[in-house]
């Protein structure tokens, strides 16, 4: 079996990507494998080093981006993301289509480079019920929140503005509606 191209899933922070990647992974244990990305943000509560994140120090981080080891970073927040070539590969030696998920930031990256994947985005249905679901986490102060409803605002505008950026857009109004638009793209052949 040849191994699919790679999906990256982009979206606000708030708008259901880790929802329905679960559903997703769910439904399909040994098909898909999740890329996990790195980051210089401390783990929230219940997230596990190498499962949710990959924690690093900056000092890290910094180094091996310079040494090239990255497909994409980016920094939000005061905190670095991104997506190492060796996550990516771990996921395609094991045999599955590997799944990422980055941000607006990542996808321009990532489209530069030869991964040769394909691009779904998922939009909350408004900004005030993104706002809702965020407030809803309760993981957020209100100057992060503040930060991360500037940065959605400006993503799905870029998104709007350029529908050629992802090959999909679904919509996560209703979370089942939604998984099956998802789920349709995902297992779409190329």
């Amino acid at each position: 079996m040849s191994i699919k191209r790679p999906i990256v899933i982009s979206g606000p922070s708030g708008a259901g990507k880790s929802t329905l990647l679960k559903r997703l992974f769910a439904e399909f244990p040994d098909r898909f494998g999740f890329s996990v990305s790195h980051t210089t943000r401390k783990p929230r509560p219940g997230e596990e080093d190498g499962v949710h994140y990959n924690f690093v120090d900056r000092e890290q981080m910094v180094k091996e981006v310079a040494d090239g080891k990255f497909i994409e970073s980016a920094e939000f927040s005061g905190n670095m993301y991104g997506t190492s070539i060796a996550a990516v590969d771990a996921v395609t030696a094991s045999g599955r289509q590997c799944i990422l998920d980055i941000d607006l930031q990542g996808v321009l990256s990532v489209k530069r480079t030869p991964l040769n994947a394909r691009f779904v985005f998922l939009s909350p249905p408004s900004v005030e019920e993104l706002e809702r679901r965020l407030r809803a986490r309760g993981t957020e102060t209100e100057e992060s929140l503040a930060k991360r409803l500037e940065t959605a605002r400006r993503e799905i505008e870029y998104a709007k503005e350029h529908p050629d950026t992802h090959d999909a857009t679904v919509v996560n109004d209703e979370l089942d509606k939604a998984y099956v638009d998802l789920r349709t793209f995902v297992l779409a052949e190329d």
